[in-house]
């Protein structure tokens, strides 16, 4: 006990054992009906709240700062300035006019060195200025834990990254994709040597994209982590700055896609599964050709997605009965492949809850009180200090591993779905008379504009035309002088 609380203290007993008529209303009543009325003068108040300040102050300059003999001087503290809080609303807008200006690449100009000069641009302000934060594919995990989360209010800024690229695919297509993703963009532009995947193996390799949403889904909802955050693949490369291991896998994906066009984007980009759902039933679409297609097929050997689809065979004559069954053996085994994978994602739920930090401290304490381990950890520590009850934790843990149960099966079924969907796409023919682009799979990069020889001739076409009109206005000007 310090000088100065002993002192209210000795002044607090002498005036219970002698208390006076000036000093009896500082003594606390007796208990009155079951409660007891503490009367406290304001001045008192102030005398503490003075007396607390001056031994603040006093205390100050008990420590003063050294006298250095060879003159040297303490700097004066130097605090950050705050961030200007209209920067998020300036990407916003910044993002809103590039996805403007990508649509009207896309499909008015049909310009692809403009769409590659805005891939440079978007990378450049988003990617390394902007070092990747708030980009849209992490914004689907702040979407995730506001809805799993209720005390979590999700920034207006993030709403709109999360927003506005599935409101422009659900009317032009993927044109965030096409030059406006820092993600597609640096990938976009290493593209050397593209070799086509086959088909199966694409169909096979883009389950994963679905696979990581789900997960991501439900990692961020449980409010265990953000994985798209964490293992993402180039924020190391805009940040210049994180662990090996990081750059390792940026890298990785940087060196693949010079041989296979956008690994990340095609194969593992949880956004790229929300904006292809939304592209297919899109109001526009990415035509090759702005008039007629003379399947010359230059176009499916300039696209490096495989994003191109030819045209079907006439085989009206030929019997369907061999798709026809597959179709309906597909149909029958859907609702028995959403409960397998149910059932092995529910399998899948406790181990995931352990990369909850609840269940991590839960299992720490365990693992101390059994003797499995040696010493302790700071969370361990930090715990135990504190005083929280042991019982409060076995709830929070037992609610989070409930939460992962149910969390595993949907994800299951979510996978389950995708799978059954899938076969059943691929057992229906759609019929094609010309070389068309993929809804869902079409990134809008416009590398396929510039080989159609289509296009070239409706801009011959419009030159020739152009020229003839002056060539008349020369005339007729010359008739009238």
């Amino acid at each position: 006990m310090c000088g100065l609380q002993r002192v209210f203290h000795r002044a607090r007993v002498s005036l219970q054992r002698h208390p006076t008529d000036s000093t009896r209303a500082l003594v606390p009543p007796q208990r009155q009906g079951g409660e007891v009325l503490v009367k406290r003068p304001l001045w008192m108040g102030a005398v503490i709240g003075t007396a607390l300040t001056t031994g603040r102050a006093i205390a100050e300059e008990r420590f003063p700062p050294p006298e250095f003999e060879t003159g040297y001087k303490i700097p004066a503290l130097k605090y950050p300035l705050p961030k200007w809080v209209g920067m998020e609303y300036l990407d916003v807008a910044l993002l809103l006019v590039a996805l403007a200006v990508g649509t009207y690449l896309v499909y008015t100009k049909r310009s692809r060195r403009g769409l590659a000069l805005l891939s440079i641009l978007s990378l450049f302000y988003f990617g390394f200025y902007r070092e990747g934060c708030v980009c849209a594919i992490g914004s689907i995990q702040n979407v995730a834990l506001a809805l799993g989360q209720t005390s979590y209010q999700i920034p207006l800024h993030v709403v709109g990254f999360f927003v506005l690229p599935l409101l422009f695919a659900l009317f032009f297509g993927r044109t965030f994709c096409a030059a406006v993703c820092p993600h597609g963009a640096i990938q976009e532009l290493v593209v050397w040597r593209p070799v086509q995947v086959p088909r199966w193996l694409e169909h096979a390799l883009g389950l994963l994209a679905y696979v990581y949403l789900g997960a991501a889904v439900l990692f961020a909802a449980t409010g265990t982590s953000f994985i798209l955050c964490q293992y993402d693949p180039f924020i190391a490369i805009f940040r210049l700055s994180g662990g090996f291991e990081m750059f390792l896998l940026g890298g990785c994906f940087l060196v693949i896609g010079l041989f296979v066009g956008r690994p990340y984007c095609r194969f593992l980009c949880p956004l790229g599964v929300l904006l292809g759902l939304f592209s297919h039933v899109s109001q526009k679409r990415v035509t090759i050709y702005p008039d007629h297609c003379v399947q010359c097929r230059l176009c499916e050997d300039s696209c490096p997605y495989n994003a191109i689809r030819e045209p079907t065979i006439d085989d009206s004559h030929c019997d369907n009965t061999t798709s026809r069954r597959r179709l309906l053996v597909y149909l029958a085994l859907a609702p028995v492949l959403l409960l397998l994978f149910g059932f092995l994602g529910s399998q899948f739920g406790a181990p995931m809850a352990r990369a909850h930090a609840t269940v991590q401290l839960q299992e720490r304490l365990e693992q101390e009180d059994r003797g499995a381990v040696d010493g302790t950890t700071d969370a361990s520590t930090a715990f135990r200090d504190a005083g929280r009850s042991r019982k409060e934790l076995a709830a929070a843990t037992a609610t989070i591993q409930r939460r992962f149960h149910i969390g595993g099966w949907l994800l299951g079924l979510w996978v389950g779905l995708v799978v059954a969907v899938k076969l059943i796409g691929l057992s229906v023919r759609r019929g094609r008379d010309e070389y068309e682009a993929d809804r869902g799979a079409c990134v809008a990069c416009g590398r396929c504009f510039p080989y159609c020889p289509a296009d070239e001739d409706v801009r011959l076409q419009a030159l020739a035309s152009l020229e003839a009109e002056s060539v008349e206005v020369r005339d007729e000007t010359a008739l009238l002088e």
